[in-house]
């Protein structure tokens, strides 16, 4: 049943809610109500990964850390000196979680299961003393005098519209519109959110034929109608619309709002020697026609780990024939194939076809809160934690960790203004 007062009401009950409100309870507040409008909270938590969590990442180094952020690099740093991926570590470990790094650096569950996160989350929680409340969807948040007002529509229920009053609220409320909403409300100018971390669609579909190969690296520089140049370095891979892989979401994710004002119409340079310089690739060319020259192309490559249905590509992309040997290729026909592997151009038409983005660039700005615990500027009582932020991390747990960041901060500082010491 939810109560007509309450200390703090957490809105959202996802990564950065649940952290918030079980920090704010281990240091002492009691009557703590988090509000999910779901049945299910934490579903973002349970379903990332493919079902695994991927839970942070092991970049101890918060100077390091930052950079994995296209927006709010600067403004982390201080968050991220106080809690940061090693943090979240021992946090969780402290309750019981083990996480296991994989060889990219990032973190998951001992037991590759995201149901094991949530349910260290919602333990966690119990033994504090958080009260979770599901079906409980907030219509409107108000300031009103000594706290605020919050308008909450309960399922299930014959009365399905109630009054709660809290002395402090923390907006948690993710990607949904009605977090930017609530925040307009009470003075704050949200950035308008677009698309970040998502595939790239290619026109004419150039490489469909090599749907599901891998490269790694490449080097990607994507050059936008307005001049500006974005250059990202990692896997790619060939998907039957376009490309993906890590490289192609850092790329999108840094480029998200220039994507955006130019219609997601942009070219895409692709080297796919991953940075070898022209005399190195001759040289590489020269070996192969010393070494390999009675091979035929098709069956020879210019060095091993060049994967052969690109090679194949390549060469009927520069009207090479793969039946001629290595000994008999003419320069001319050396130059180009050197030019398409530093420097294959494609027309970018739009994202991928499934709306596959899991995180949005947008929010409120950093510069209206207060960083160091997460509260308004211009609403003192109010904080704002994880994805409601205009915040986002490229993927490896970087967006994770910015919830358990941001909601810890904010748990901190209310249990402080509650407690009367800060």
């Amino acid at each position: 049943m939810l109560p007509d007062r309450a200390a703090v009401a957490v809105v959202g009950g996802g990564p950065a809610g649940f952290m918030a409100a079980i920090t704010a309870a281990e240091a002492g507040v009691r009557d703590i109500h988090v509000l999910e409008a779901t049945q299910e909270p934490l579903q973002k938590v349970r379903i990332s990964g493919g079902g695994r969590c991927n839970v942070t990442h092991a970049c101890w180094d918060p100077h390091e850390l930052v950079g994995h952020y296209p927006r709010g690099q600067r403004a982390l740093r201080g968050p991220f000196s106080r809690f940061a991926c090693g943090d979240a570590v021992a946090w969780f470990d402290a309750r019981g979680l083990e996480l296991v790094e994989e060889p990219d650096g990032r973190l998951f569950p001992r037991s590759n299961r995201s149901s094991s996160v949530v349910a260290t989350l919602r333990s966690a929680a119990a033994a504090a003393g958080v009260t979770v409340h599901t079906g409980m969807s907030v219509q409107a948040l108000l300031a009103e005098r000594g706290g605020f007002g919050l308008q909450v529509r309960c399922s299930g229920e014959q009365i399905t519209a109630r009054h709660l009053w809290a002395r402090q609220v923390v907006l948690a409320t993710g990607g949904h519109p009605s977090g930017r909403r609530f925040a307009t409300s009470l003075g704050h100018t949200p950035v308008p959110p677009v698309p970040s971390l998502f595939t790239l669609a290619l026109a004419d579909d150039p490489l469909v034929a090599l749907a599901g190969v891998t490269m790694d690296p490449v080097q990607l520089t994507l050059e936008l109608p307005d001049g500006h140049r974005e250059h990202q370095r990692g896997p790619l891979l060939i998907t039957h619309w376009g490309v993906s892989g890590p490289a192609t979401l850092r790329l999108t994710a840094f480029a998200a709002r220039s994507l955006h004002a130019a219609r997601y119409r942009a070219e895409l340079v692709v080297d796919w020697t991953g940075g070898r310089s022209e005399p190195d690739l001759a040289a590489l060319f020269q070996e192969a026609r010393r070494d390999q020259a009675r091979r035929q192309l098709a069956n020879a490559r210019p060095w091993p780990a060049l994967g052969r249905r690109l090679w194949l590509h390549l060469l009927e992309s520069r009207g090479v024939d793969p039946a001629l040997r290595w000994a008999d290729l003419p320069k001319r026909h050396q130059q180009g194939l050197i030019e398409a592997l530093r420097r294959s151009r494609y027309r970018v038409r739009g994202r991928g076809p499934f709306g596959e983005e899991f995180v949005t660039a947008g929010g409120v700005a950093l510069g209206e809160v207060n960083t160091a615990t997460m509260q308004s500027r211009l609403r003192p009582g109010l904080y704002i934690v994880g994805e409601l932020l205009d915040v986002d991390g490229v993927t490896g747990g970087f967006n994770f960790q910015h919830c358990w960041s941001s909601g810890w901060l904010a748990g901190q500082a209310v249990a402080q203004a509650i407690q009367g010491t800060g």
